[in-house]
């Protein structure tokens, strides 16, 4: 496919170009195995020059009118709207997200977007008072630098544009490194739309490369003085200890394990709904996905039986169709995780109300339920397209099990009294948590962002100003001060 070609280079201030690596990042369909492209990887030499063109361009750009750097935003947007339908094929083709997906991250990208464009504008200085005569104190808001960002292969698009967009309307230049499942829609699609909107060069630089390859030059470079992460907390620890050791801030968005909570007043015709959709959009590859389903055991068969049906009724297959509604896992090696997991999981003693099977790279949802208590998989993220439901007596004890564990992403609680899910959502240790709703949910200006091994800062509206600037305090004396010597 000549989109992907095109787009299968390293793009280093300014300049589309070969990495000098010595082997090659293949880019595959996950649903045909069809070879997208083929990209030498970019070496420890070229993250240096990316980084380097970033510093270079980053004082100019800082100084730019910040109606100006809107103004690029804006094209960048314009460009976006115009090539939709050749970005959604992309998604489709390179991570397997059905059509329904793919219109959901665009969508998203697109919000994200105007939220960025009026970012350039948003930051404001202070000044506040002194307690020596005639001195005036003056904060400003000014750009960190140079931002370095790591997207993950779900939503790549719209994840490497959330921080790339806000970091550049803020005055800073970036270095984009994407998943290496998902190079394109990460990363050079990226590059291209803000050089053809006119961003000026190396401002933005992509670098498709693997850690076998370049180990920790990304993080412990010299230039970067950010590092937004978007991954498992595996590696956002890894991250987090080596920019600690270069005293880096860090912006981490990782993994969940999020509980949809079903009361015992709750919709359940539409509690299922929301539970189904949360479980299961993009095969379940999403951070927020709604991997425990605690169902209050009043409403429990009848829950269960109705979202089993409508499990099974969703369409496996080719992510191309518009009928598809589950599409294929990234790679093989998630395919045959999942599905291992899954039969270990009811060998320990769960019950499988469905038993999803593996072909290729698809796999077909599970719903699991009569798990132990001490069972592994409900303390682990599950990246894949499997539900567990889990019984519980009260609120008291949905709220214990929905803490206990690691993380803390997202969530949801249904019932039929808004205030009394508004008084469970405040008990659970989450980030987000959303009431008569789903679990997956990212809008431009609300803080998004987890507790405990789901990551550190918040990113979205003004978050993006606290992670992608810093403040300078500049005091001006206009009288004379008074010295002890």
């Amino acid at each position: 496919m000549s989109f992907f070609t095109d787009l299968a280079h390293q793009y280093i201030d300014g300049e589309w170009r070969p990495g000098k690596g010595s082997w090659d990042i293949i880019d595959f369909n996950p649903f045909n195995g069809e070879k997208l492209a083929s990209i030498p990887v970019a070496t420890a030499e070229e993250v240096d020059q990316a980084y380097r063109a970033a510093e270079r361009a980053q004082q100019a750009w800082a100084e730019t009118n910040p109606y100006a750097r809107r103004t690029v935003l804006e094209k960048a947007l314009k460009i976006v709207e115009e090539r939709e339908p050749e970005i959604a094929e992309a998604i489709v083709a390179e991570l397997g997200g059905t059509h329904l997906k793919a219109g959901f991250e665009l969508h998203l990208a697109k919000e994200f977007l105007r939220e960025a464009i009026q970012l350039a504008l948003r930051p404001a200085g202070q000044i506040l008072p002194s307690p020596t005569d005639g001195k005036e104190n003056r904060v400003y808001r000014v750009p960190v630098g140079v931002v370095g960002v790591i997207s993950p292969f779900n939503f790549p698009f719209l994840l490497s544009l959330k921080s790339v967009a806000p970091a550049l309307a803020l005055g800073n230049a970036v270095v984009l490194k994407p998943h290496q499942n998902t190079p394109i829609c990460g990363g050079t699609l990226l590059a291209k739309v803000f050089e053809d909107a006119g961003l000026p060069a190396g401002l933005l630089n992509v670098v498709v490369t693997d850690i076998a390859e370049i180990g920790d030059t990304l993080l412990e470079h010299p230039v970067p003085q950010v590092i937004s992460f978007t991954g498992s907390d595996k590696v956002g620890r890894h991250v987090a200890t080596v920019c600690a050791a270069n005293l880096k801030r860090v912006v981490l968005e990782l993994g969940g394990n999020s509980a949809l909570i079903v009361l015992d007043d709750a919709d359940v015709e539409y509690a299922v709904d929301a539970a189904v959709f949360s479980r299961y959009v993009h095969q379940g590859q999403v951070c927020m996905a709604a991997n425990r389903i605690l169902v209050d055991r009043a409403v429990e068969a009848e829950f269960t039986e109705r979202f089993v049906a409508k499990v099974a009724s969703l369409t496996v297959g080719d992510p191309a169709d518009p009928a598809t509604q589950i599409g294929p896992l990234i790679n093989s090696s998630q395919a045959e995780s999942i599905s291992r997991l899954v039969d270990e999981t009811v060998e320990s003693g769960a019950t499988a109300l469905l038993h999803g099977r593996a072909d290729g790279n698809l796999v077909s949802p599970s719903v699991l339920t009569g798990l132990p208590a001490d069972s592994p998989v409900l303390q682990q993220e599950i990246f894949g397209p499997v539900a567990l439901i889990v019984p519980f007596d009260g609120e008291d004890e949905a709220v214990r099990i929905a803490n206990d564990t690691p993380y803390g992403l997202s969530g949801a609680v249904h019932t039929g009294n808004i205030e009394r899910g508004v008084r469970v959502g405040q008990r659970i240790h989450t980030g987000m948590i959303h009431i008569n709703d789903g679990t997956v949910h990212d809008e431009p200006i609300v803080p998004f962002g987890g507790e405990k091994s789901s990551g550190l800062g918040r990113l979205n509206g003004e978050s993006m100003v606290e992670a992608f600037t810093t403040q300078k305090w500049i005091s001006v004396q206009h009288g004379r001060s008074q010295f002890p010597f």
